[in-house]
């Protein structure tokens, strides 16, 4: 018997990310395929996009070649906001250039708030200009590679631009698009044109549409590459973290998702536009939802940073080793900002450090001083998500760092608020297959993924943590005279 199902691929900063799910919500199988991202100059990561297309071919074709279950509907997501730029045939101009990892458009930034008023920037897009900036990418790339840029026409993100393999669609969700400042209006909910014309002069804007809608159909030779079948909807997809949000149920007002991964990424759903220097303001992968979002540059590549160093260390006796050093990590203190930080110390020029090293240090003192170190930033976030006027009723984890259960007990010690752990963590892969299922059909994530654990934080480490979070506050302006004149070097 063959049963129908969707399909969700999710292209991230470290693997892509397939699963096959049943109408009901049933996992019936995930693959996954690692990759790495180009580094070429210090600031600077980018990805092929041609990587993109490979592995989503892959596993579509893998997911879906016992034969027992038929695609109705296939959801996307990917990391963002990203800029890949293409010519008027779709070819694609240079390798694609990463969200706000990458820190090259530092000038670009100085110059439009210059020129259009950093304020003005603000109101209008609800957000300022910092690296995670699409639109300041784009001027980069206008400004530094003139002869390549004069070719360019459209612009894609990961998801988009498997939309467009996919059904031939040219088209981007607002949720992105709200990530490309200064080019998106988030009153008007639409390109504002004189902006997109002066950071973006020559480019063919996409026409936008919601997450869940659809881009349009599998080609038939988009079909005969990935074994799926001709017609079959696909939807407009959204940027990883929205997408993981949703697999979660965490898009009602008030609802925070924190998202393990590379990255720590943080969504908080509210009422109504809210902005602040220090966070991101976005439209919602829903129509009528609005997002304060906040993000770190690293989290999980810090602690993937780590293993290597270690020697390929498995990850589950690195977690009992942080176990076993315990709350404090032996009077180690880390700032995890080694690939700068965004939110809200928004600093392209920050870098990590370790405070406290003696002789007697282990690698579990290390690791669980970068998990610590993460705990700290999340709650940096929250302060300023309240500060912003968010109301945080509700935290939900999601993502692969919340296996194992120590990373996740030191967020909610250090941050002093309980997180909801659902059935499936698996992520963004899962919530653009919610989607999918929704463009054909009834789905609703409580159905689909209910709540398995609460955890819940723990009186006894709070004294301590809190005291340890003082002087992770005050390390970064302790220190940060020193760490930009090495990041100045560094960039030499």
């Amino acid at each position: 018997m063959v049963l129908n199902a969707v399909l969700g691929v999710d292209i991230g900063t470290s693997s892509s990310k397939g699963v096959l799910v049943a109408p009901d919500g049933t996992l019936l199988r995930s693959a996954v395929r690692e990759h790495a991202v180009d580094r070429p100059a210090p600031g600077h990561v980018e990805m092929d996009a041609d990587v993109w297309w490979s592995e989503f071919v892959s596993l579509s074709r893998e997911l879906t070649a016992p034969g027992d279950a038929e695609v109705v509907a296939v959801g996307l997501s990917g990391m963002g906001p990203c800029v890949l730029l293409t010519d008027a045939d779709d070819t694609p101009l240079r390798p694609a250039i990463l969200y706000g990892v990458d820190t090259r458009s530092v000038d670009q930034i100085d110059r439009l708030n210059k020129e259009l008023g950093a304020e003005q920037i603000r109101a209008r897009c609800g957000s300022q200009l910092s690296s995670q900036a699409a639109g300041a990418k784009i001027a980069w790339v206008a400004e530094e590679e003139p002869e390549l840029y004069a070719r360019a026409r459209r612009l894609y993100m990961p998801s988009s631009w498997l939309a467009r393999r996919l059904t031939g669609a040219y088209v981007l969700d607002h949720h992105s698009a709200s990530q490309t400042t200064p080019l998106y209006d988030t009153h008007a909910l639409d390109w504002y044109a004189p902006w997109a014309a002066h950071t973006a002069p020559g480019l063919h804007l996409p026409p936008l549409r919601w997450s869940g809608e659809a881009a349009g159909t599998v080609t038939a030779e988009a079909a005969r590459q990935t074994g799926l079948r001709q017609g079959v909807p696909v939807t407009t997809g959204t940027v990883d973290a929205w997408a993981e949000a949703l697999s979660v149920g965490a898009h009602q007002v008030g609802d925070l998702m924190l998202m393990y991964g590379t990255t720590m990424f943080l969504v908080h759903t509210v009422p109504e536009l809210l902005t602040d220097p220090a966070l991101w303001s976005t439209v919602g992968a829903l129509p009528g939802t609005r997002n304060l979002a906040g993000g770190m540059a690293t989290s999980g590549a810090v602690t993937g940073w780590l293993r290597d160093l270690f020697g390929d260390t498995d990850y589950a006796r690195l977690l009992r080793l942080a176990e076993e050093s315990g709350p404090g990590a032996g009077g180690l203190l880390m700032l995890p900002y080694f690939a700068g930080e965004r939110t809200p110390v928004m600093d392209p020029h920050a870098r990590g450090v370790i405070a406290g090293l003696t002789l007697s240090h282990t690698r579990g003192d290390l690791y669980r001083a970068a998990l610590e170190a993460t705990a700290y930033a999340v709650r940096h976030n929250i302060e300023a998500l309240r500060a912003a006027g968010g109301d945080i009723r509700r935290v939900v984890a999601v993502g692969g760092g919340t296996q194992g259960g120590l990373w996740t007990r030191i967020v909610s010690d250090v941050t002093g608020r309980p997180q909801e752990l659902r059935t499936t963590s698996i992520g963004a892969s899962y919530g653009g297959a919610l989607l999918a299922a929704q463009l054909v059909g009834e789905a609703s994530i409580d159905d689909w993924n209910p709540v398995r654990e609460v955890v819940t934080p723990r009186p006894e480490a709070a004294a301590r943590y809190d005291e340890l979070y003082g002087l992770y506050r005050a390390l970064h302006p302790a220190t940060a005279d020193v760490v930009h004149a090495l990041a100045a070097h560094q960039n030499r």
